[in-house]
């Protein structure tokens, strides 16, 4: 068993030992990654005594998804999700098909994605791209499951596939918004919800999420830090690697809450209630893993 006494200060220097002032669900973490192989229990740890009772782990291609629905059932307030994510879209196949299919009947799979659209890098055509997203959206129709999505540089082609599909889809998020005041709006047209990440920390290219956090409603609003990725730049200290995890949650959600004008309590408040909601959690989730937190330092 984990000491999340040790794990807790082993890693992170004092002046990134935060801890949010109500639960948080980071909605998306990519733990799967080979970085966190060494040490997630500590991760883990870290992120629990940041107050980040609920993770949802991003499951990009089969075998990621299926790591992520492993590790789910080892630890709990951890949740998966299983897509394809557009980069690899050139692999999407019948056999690909189904075997999403069966990871969507799972219980600990909570959304299906990371799907999408990503017309920056273009690893996948945007042919491959548009038929393996169709292919997704329509398995989340079928297991009523709501949609992780991933864009970039394709706000308007993606605005008007999801406007063919949207009565008939569960909810959806554009996990790691970056883009425009004109897409931001178009979403908010199709009534999806919006994840922010640590790119609102970054004065290089974030500085225009800081005038249209305020412009994203209350209830449509999560948090998360997609990591090992997007470490905030402007964090209080030097962090050892670089790597991104779960327990620096905390510091973004003070970031965007300066920028919206509000408490960091009444953020957090809202962001957790919009995640629970969204990916169908217990509301009893964080007296758990707050119960199990405690047991662990004992």
């Amino acid at each position: 068993m984990v000491d999340p006494t040790e794990t807790c200060d082993d890693f992170l220097p004092e002046a990134l030992r935060f801890r949010a002032p109500a639960p948080l669900v980071d909605i998306g973490a990519n733990l799967t990654h080979e970085s966190f192989a060494r040490d997630l229990d500590a991760v883990i740890a870290r992120a629990r005594a940041a107050n980040v009772t609920g993770l949802i782990l991003t499951g990009t291609d089969r075998e990621h998804a299926e790591q992520a629905v492993a590790l789910a059932r080892r630890h709990a307030g951890l949740h998966a999700t299983a897509g394809v994510h557009p980069h690899d879209a050139s692999r999407w196949d019948a056999s690909l098909q189904q075997a999403m299919r069966e990871l969507h009947r799972q219980p600990e799979v909570v959304a299906v994605g990371e799907c999408g659209l990503d017309f920056n890098r273009n690893f996948s055509t945007p042919a491959e791209q548009e038929r393996a997203f169709e292919a997704q959206l329509g398995l989340a129709v079928e297991c009523g499951k709501p949609l992780f999505i991933h864009e970039r540089d394709a706000g308007k082609r993606m605005r008007d596939i999801l406007h063919a599909w949207r009565d008939d889809l569960p909810d959806a998020v554009i996990h790691c918004f970056t883009a425009d005041r004109e897409t931001l709006y178009g979403y908010r047209d199709l009534d999806l919800h919006i994840g922010l990440t640590g790119w609102i920390c970054d004065e290089r290219r974030g500085h225009h999420l800081r005038e249209l956090v305020g412009e994203i409603p209350r209830n449509r609003l999560m948090v998360e830090t997609d990591c090992p990725y997007l470490l905030p730049r402007n964090l209080p200290a030097k962090l050892k690697g670089r790597r991104h995890e779960p327990s620096l949650l905390p510091w973004i959600v003070k970031e965007i809450a300066h920028w919206q004008g509000i408490s960091e309590g009444e953020l957090a408040q809202a962001t957790t209630q919009t995640a629970r909601a969204f990916f169908r959690l217990a509301e009893t989730e964080d007296r758990n893993v707050a119960g199990n937190f405690q047991q662990e330092e004992h």
